[in-house]
């Protein structure tokens, strides 16, 4: 029988989910096209990193509530890998404890709105590039794996017996 912390994980997580998905639908809404679960060169990982139409990065950190954000400080470590830093959380969320100098994506359901614009911090023309690279790499291993379920799983049984 499941504790009751096992519960309340659980429903963190599913509150997360939707708050990710949210964000991502409004990432599509706005032209930018989102990748979850992006792993950046300083061994963090971005909820979202999100590529605009005009080459710029948005990384949008989800935080499912208050102990969330005040257990995970990392968050400033993600604004030197993008042009745009956003939290994405539910309407309950206390926003008195986010910062202002990010912006600010709220979710409701399955849809989310921009509330507060994020500044921009251009990213230095070599990191656009390496990064730009990254996030094209792990789209298109992520399409080939979508695609070709099955094949990736031969070539990773074959990977393992050599």
């Amino acid at each position: 029988m499941p504790s009751s912390s096992d519960i309340g994980d659980a429903g963190n997580r599913q509150r997360t989910a939707a708050i990710r998905l949210a964000a991502a639908r409004l990432c599509v809404r706005l032209g930018w096209a989102p990748l979850h679960e992006m792993p950046l060169p300083n061994g963090r990982r971005a909820d979202i990193l999100a590529l605009q139409p005009d080459g710029g990065f948005v990384c949008i950190e989800v935080k499912s509530g208050a102990a969330d954000f005040l257990a995970d400080r990392k968050w400033p470590e993600y604004r030197d890998f993008c042009d745009y830093l956003y939290f994405a959380i539910d309407p309950d969320f206390p926003r008195a404890l986010l910062p202002a100098e990010i912006g600010l994506i709220v979710a409701a359901e399955r849809e989310a709105d921009l509330l507060t614009e994020a500044p921009r911090h251009p990213l230095p023309p070599a990191r656009r590039r390496s990064l730009l690279h990254r996030f094209a790499l792990l789209a298109a291993g992520r399409l080939t794996v979508h695609e070709d379920p099955t094949g990736m799983a031969d070539i990773r049984a074959a990977l393992r017996v050599e």
